[in-house]
C-alpha cells in the first residue's frame, strides 16, 4: 500500500458567478477574512501529510502562483522596516511558500472536472492521490477531512469519496449522492452514484462533495469516458467512477465526522462563510460580533 503524498487541485474555471470581481481576480483567491479560499484547502492538505500539490490553472490564474511563491524582496524589506510589529506577517508569508512543493499545469482538453485529472496523469504516475476542489472545503475536528479520508483509504485500499449528510430538501438537487451497502455507520460500499437526483430518487442522504482519494486506475477509466463523449460534451470524473463501478472496482463513500461543509462557490454561501470565520477570528470576533448586533436590520 502506497502512502498518499500528492494532491491535485483544479483551478482553471472563470468564476462567472462572481463577475465582475473575478474578471481580474481568480475565484480561488477570494478572501475569507485574511486568507484566500484556496489557502484553507492547501493548509489542510499539508496538515494531512501531503508533500506535493499540483494546481491545474488557466491563463488568468497567475495570481495563485504568485500567492504560493516566495515573497518579493521589496515586500520582505518593507515588513522588516516595520520592526517587531510586522515580524509575524513576514514569517507568515514566508511559511506559505515553504508549505509544499507546488507544481502548476495549464488545463487543456474538453470542459469538465475530469479534464484536470488527465492533465496531471504523468505527474501522479501510479500513486493514489487526493483530488479536491479549490472553492469549497469541510472544516472538521478533531481530525481533518483529509486525514479521515486517508484513514478510510488505509483500511479499504480503494478510492474514497468525502461525503456529508444533507438535511435540506433542496440539497438533493445540488449534489451527487452515493448508494450501496453500509459497511459501518457513515461508510458505504458504493454501488451507484447519482447526480442531483432529487430527494425522492436519492439512494441515500450522503452527498459526495469537496474532496476524494483516487487510485491511479481512474486515468484508464477517464480515457474510456472520454472516448464515449459526443462532440462538445463535458468530461466528468463521475463518468469514470461509474465505469469503475461497472467493472466491480471498489469505491467507498465516507461521511466526514465532526465536519461542516463550506461552499464558497456562490455568493450567498461565500458571504455566510466569511461571516462565520470573522466571528471566530482571534483579532475580530469581539468587535465584529458587536457590530453585527448593532446593525439596524
Amino acid at each position: 500500500m502506497q502512502k498518499i503524498r500528492k494532491a491535485v487541485i483544479p483551478a482553471a474555471g472563470f468564476g462567472t458567478r462572481f463577475l465582475p470581481q473575478t474578471k481580474a481576480m481568480p475565484k480561488e483567491m477570494l478572501p475569507i477574512v485574511d486568507k484566500p479560499v484556496i489557502q484553507y484547502v492547501v493548509e489542510e492538505l499539508i496538515e494531512a501529510g501531503i508533500e506535493e500539490i499540483v494546481i491545474v490553472t488557466g491563463y488568468h490564474k497567475r495570481t495563485i502562483e504568485d500567492h504560493f511563491d516566495r515573497p518579493s524582496m521589496e515586500l520582505i524589506e518593507n515588513l522588516r522596516m516595520g520592526g517587531p510589529k510586522k515580524l509575524p506577517l513576514l514569517q507568515e508569508i514566508e511559511r506559505i511558500s515553504e508549505m509544499a512543493n507546488f507544481i502548476y499545469v495549464r488545463q487543456k482538453g474538453p470542459y469538465g472536472n475530469g479534464t484536470p485529472l488527465l492533465n496531471v496523469r504523468t505527474l501522479i504516475g501510479d500513486e493514489p492521490f487526493i483530488y479536491t476542489w479549490s472553492d469549497d472545503f469541510i472544516k472538521a475536528a478533531p481530525k481533518s477531512r483529509f486525514k479521515q479520508l486517508i484513514d478510510v483509504y488505509n483500511e479499504y485500499h480503494c478510492s474514497v469519496l468525502a461525503s456529508v449528510r444533507v438535511t435540506k430538501d433542496e440539497d438533493y438537487d445540488r449534489y451527487g449522492f452515493a448508494g450501496g451497502k453500509e459497511l459501518k455507520p457513515g461508510v458505504i460500499d458504493v454501488s451507484t452514484i447519482i447526480e442531483k437526483p432529487g430527494k425522492a430518487s436519492a439512494p441515500s442522504d450522503l452527498a459526495t462533495v469537496s474532496g476524494f482519494v483516487l487510485t491511479p486506475d481512474i486515468f484508464e477509466y477517464l480515457d474510456k469516458a472520454r472516448s464515449n463523449l459526443s462532440e462538445g460534451a463535458e468530461l466528468y470524473y463521475n463518468d469514470a467512477l461509474k465505469l469503475m463501478l461497472g467493472d466491480k472496482k471498489r469505491v467507498i463513500a465516507a461521511e466526514v465526522k465532526g465536519g461542516k461543509y463550506y461552499d464558497t462557490g456562490n455568493k450567498l454561501e461565500y458571504l455566510k462563510t466569511v461571516v462565520e470565520f470573522a466571528l471566530a477570528h482571534k483579532d475580530l470576533n469581539g468587535t465584529f460580533r458587536e457590530y453585527l448586533k448593532g446593525l439596524d436590520l
